[in-house]
């Protein structure tokens, strides 16, 4: 999973209310066995539409989107995650998220940020013209015109994604730890070893 500290550049102004996950990767896309590729099949269904946002030039390769209230709604499907992440987007901005959904998103490294309806107003106004900026270390949300929004994160979260810590990685940092443990184990416990193919 790689760090977030900084998200900066174009936003989505994407603002619709209450999209679930089939919006976002409709089921079709499920039958996958890899990440890879999935961007393509992200709102697929709105994307019919030859004006839509994310077919736009001006906004292609947007790592931010800002969307209404109860993004994420709907089924648990992680492949939600994995579709934004393929169309490269790295945070999502809005009122509230799906609680499944908010937290697929971090175990994949999206981070999730939670404004008033009023700042992300703001903020879809600013994105149609100009650059968002989030500071995840700060956490802040900036513009060029002087608007600086704070935002609440779970302190867990922000350490896994600043350091860029999915499930994996939290185990292999305590790995010193978990060879002192299995060392002691083994010598306090020999027999428990015996018959394992574990040396003792």
């Amino acid at each position: 999973m790689e760090p977030i500290k900084q998200v900066e550049g174009r936003a989505i102004p994407f603002g619709r209310k209450n999209v679930d996950t089939d919006v976002i990767v409709p089921s079709k896309w499920l039958k996958t066995i890899t990440r890879e590729g999935l961007g393509k099949g992200a709102f697929e269904s709105l994307r019919q539409d030859p004006d839509n946002l994310f077919d736009c030039a001006e906004f292609k390769g947007s790592p931010i989107l800002i969307a209404g209230d109860n993004f994420g709604c709907g089924s648990s499907r992680e492949h939600a995650a994995w579709a934004l992440l393929d169309l490269g987007i790295t945070c999502v901005i809005a009122p509230s998220f799906s609680d499944i959904f908010s937290g697929n998103a971090f175990k994949n490294g999206i981070l999730t940020v939670v404004l008033p309806q009023d700042q992300v107003d703001r903020l879809l106004e600013v994105a149609k013209t100009d650059p968002i900026a989030i500071d995840l270390e700060t956490q802040t949300v900036t513009t060029p015109f002087q608007d600086r929004f704070t935002f609440e994160i779970d302190p867990f979260r922000k350490h896994c994604l600043l350091n860029g810590l999915d499930e994996v990685g939290l185990t292999l940092a305590r790995d010193a730890a978990i060879s002192t443990y299995e060392q002691k184990h083994r010598a306090e416990l020999p027999w428990l070893a015996a018959g394992t193919g574990v040396a003792a």
